[in-house]
């Protein structure tokens, strides 16, 4: 898909590909009716054969669709999750770090803070406009440089130190990970298998011999409009941490309010 159909709000990109889906099969009805039905032969029963083949096509297509469609949905689901969990590691985090010693202590929350504030600032912005950025790397540095230097005075510290570097590690899991989703999209070979076949599942119909162009545009004008809706949820979906869809950077500004604050 192109770049700028994912910066469009869901319902103005919805009527733009349902529309031009339509208008492109209806405008392909009309060339088919005009310059090539003349010069093919019906017969009596033709259009129980051409039933037969939009249905053998409609139900590979369908079920190809389907799968990718589910397909997108867990991948979109999964990033979902991903940002959930970094949001929570960092909650749980700065929990940690707030039973160490005065000495070390404001160094590491406010490290934990200002990667915070860098993620909904700085990394969200750029991640849906296609550019992602490393700004927490070196906030994350900082943070293990301080957190490996504390050594524990008492059995009750080193409890709470190894808890931390568990947390912590958990953390470095899930930015890693969600790091990593950032880039999943579907790929060209996907995408042409999946407009192909919709021009294939379309163009089957207009070989229909049917009398009354309104009644044939209007089967057409269906089948377009669903086949439309199917590849709308599929692009919705398709890149999570993109364009004006993705998913929001809510999770880190709750941690933010509620347990950073």
């Amino acid at each position: 898909m192109p770049t700028w159909a994912y910066n469009l709000p869901s319902f103005a990109l919805a009527v733009v590909m349902i529309g031009t889906i339509e208008l492109v099969a209806i405008a392909g009805l009309v060339i088919t009716r005009w310059l090539i039905a003349p010069r093919l032969h019906f017969h009596e029963g033709v259009n129980e054969a051409i039933s037969g083949t939009v249905q053998a096509i409609g139900v590979f297509y369908g079920i190809t669709v389907g799968l990718i469609s589910v397909g997108v949905w867990n991948t979109y689901d999964v990033s979902s999750d991903l940002v959930s969990k970094e949001a929570a590691s960092i909650g749980v985090l700065y929990r940690d770090v707030g039973g160490y010693p005065e000495s070390v202590r404001p160094a590491l929350q406010a490290k934990l803070r200002e990667y915070t504030v860098s993620i909904i600032d700085q990394v969200w912005p750029a991640q849906i406009q296609g550019k992602p950025i490393n700004v927490g790397r070196p906030i994350l540095d900082d943070f293990q440089k301080h957190l490996y230097s504390f050594e524990p005075a008492n059995p009750s510290q080193t409890a709470l130190h190894s808890e931390t570097l568990r947390a912590y590690n958990t953390l470095i899991e899930a930015r890693r990970l969600r790091m990593d989703a950032v880039e999943n999209s579907l790929s060209s070979v996907m995408w042409s298998v999946i407009w192909i076949g919709a021009a294939i599942s379309i163009g089957v119909a207009y070989l229909y011999k049917i009398e009354d162009l309104k009644l044939h545009m209007i089967l057409i004008s269906l089948m377009a409009g669903f086949l439309g809706l199917l590849l709308f949820m599929i692009t919705i979906n398709d890149r999570p941490f993109f364009g004006y869809a993705s998913i929001s950077s809510e999770p880190y500004k709750l941690v933010l309010r509620t347990a950073i604050d």
